[in-house]
């Protein structure tokens, strides 16, 4: 959403490009634009990279933003070809100047935008929320934010609205800061360090399974619509087409159900939980440990590895599907399997051969510089979050004066990539970057147990061992 400086030069700068994009409509042919669409077999929408809209993860792209504008073309039977653009004024400013044929950027609906646009029925609503983490005492109404700690990324949105309640409710104060974002101070506010900031609920929708302990204490103003924004001229069929399909999408329950994908409550992320594992290692585990060991030897990789690499994507459930649509015991997304040849996510042969494949592929593709065992980390970092990513963070590490072949450096700088500050600065941009830490570090402890499990049986003897083939229960 833009700020009231960022519209300001929007507006004044887009009375030419305005005047421009009339005259250039008018000598066009007398095909609309939807048609021009149908023939060309492709449509343009400017977007940024941002957790919210579109970003990339692994080998394909992902995104509230992102599905919902693929959703569109795919009813229109054309493809999408996705114009990347630093932030959301420069996403307007690439459709205006008809380099894209609309903007799907979270561009919220408001006096300032419906001048120069179109746009189209609201998809989402989100308003500005005060964060806190449970067990203090937080304020219910913005009289209760006189002195209070609130910490806000220096720049952004919230200052112009922070500024309106000072005027109201002269003992608030806040501080601006400049090297940490908002999912940095989310942390801070859920490790105890920060006593508020403020975010957008989509984005709160976004985190908060990942610090399940943090509440909203109020809303800050009521809530703003986003909407998608075409040209304003007098070929409106597109604009049209693309009203209709989000009513559509809307009725069809759809748009709720992606919106339960992205900031729907379900956690995103495994926990740990050892004393389960260990059941689950006699009752689960023998069905498939002669699948993991003929992987491991067609692709040359510890079966215990592949086992805990499976335990992570599905607790060993051949049948399993997260909120974002990837399957099976592997867990591997529809672009993997398609890659890879898998034709049946859900078939546990087909899913441990693929992910197996797929792992080689990424610890082949670290650099010699990086040998074992880091080697083995960083490939399962790629595994999870796709090796553009990481090799963004071992830039960054490089950049930093640390060693970028050495695991326990780089997963100090990956958590970077979820930051403003540094991915706008890589080649992959976004990315979920403590993830990957977390899931690196607990394959480690699912495989170093499944390890002494096996040393124990080879010491005491099958008949005394704990029995990685004991019968299903």
């Amino acid at each position: 959403m833009l700020n009231r400086r960022l519209l300001h030069h929007l507006w004044v700068f887009l009375g030419t490009s305005i005047l421009l994009a009339n005259l250039s409509a008018c000598t066009e042919d007398t095909a609309t634009k939807l048609q021009a669409v149908h023939d060309a077999g492709e449509i343009v929408v400017a977007t940024i990279n941002s957790p919210t809209t579109y970003y990339e993860i692994g080998d394909t792209y992902e995104g509230f933003e992102h599905d919902m504008v693929q959703a569109f073309a795919e009813e229109l039977g054309v493809k999408v070809r996705f114009k990347l653009e630093p932030d959301e004024q420069a996403a307007l400013l690439a459709m205006l100047r008809g380099q894209a044929h609309f903007t799907a950027a979270g561009i919220a609906i408001s006096e300032q935008v419906e001048r120069v646009a179109n746009l189209t029925p609201s998809y989402q609503k989100v308003t500005r929320q005060l964060i806190y983490r449970s067990g203090s005492n937080p304020p219910r109404t913005a009289a209760g934010l006189a002195g209070r700690h609130i910490e806000i990324p220096a720049g952004s949105r919230y200052v112009d609205q922070l500024k309106e309640l000072k005027t109201q409710y002269p003992g608030l104060f806040w501080t601006e800061v400049f090297h940490t974002d908002t999912e940095g101070l989310l942390q801070n506010v859920w490790e105890g360090l920060l006593e508020h900031t403020i975010v957008d609920s989509h984005v709160f929708g976004m985190n908060k399974p990942y610090y399940p302990e943090l509440r909203v204490a109020l809303d800050l103003h009521a809530p703003e619509h986003l909407a998608w924004a075409f040209p304003k001229d007098e070929d409106d069929s597109l604009y049209l087409a693309a009203s209709r399909f989000i009513k559509k999408f809307r009725r069809s329950g759809e748009l709720r159900r992606l919106t339960n994908r992205y900031y729907g409550n379900a956690s995103r992320s495994n926990p740990v939980n050892m004393t389960v594992y260990h059941v689950r290692i006699q009752n689960r585990l023998p069905n498939y440990q002669d699948l993991f060991e003929q992987a491991g030897r067609t692709y040359n990789i510890d079966w215990r590895l592949l086992a805990a690499i499976g335990y992570q994507e599905s607790f060993w459930d051949p049948r399993a599907i997260s909120p974002t649509g990837v399957r099976g015991i592997m867990m591997l997304t529809r672009a993997t399997a398609e890659y890879l040849g898998v034709k049946n996510r859900l078939d546990p042969v087909e899913s441990i051969d693929g992910g197996a494949r797929y792992f080689r592929e990424m610890h082949e593709r670290m650099p010699e510089s990086i040998t074992e065992p880091d080697r083995t980390w960083f490939a399962l970092a790629a595994y999870n979050v796709g090796a553009g990513h990481v090799e963004d963070a071992r830039i960054i590490t490089q950049q930093e004066k640390a060693n970028p072949n050495k695991w326990e450096d780089v997963k100090q700088y990956l958590p970077l990539l979820s930051r403003p500050a540094w991915y706008t600065k890589t080649k992959h941009g976004y990315a979920r970057g403590a993830e990957p830490v977390r899931y690196v570090t607990r394959i480690r402890n699912y495989y170093e147990a499944l390890v002494k499990i096996n040393e124990l049986e080879r010491s005491q003897g099958e008949s005394e061992a704990i029995k990685l083939k004991a019968p299903a229960i």
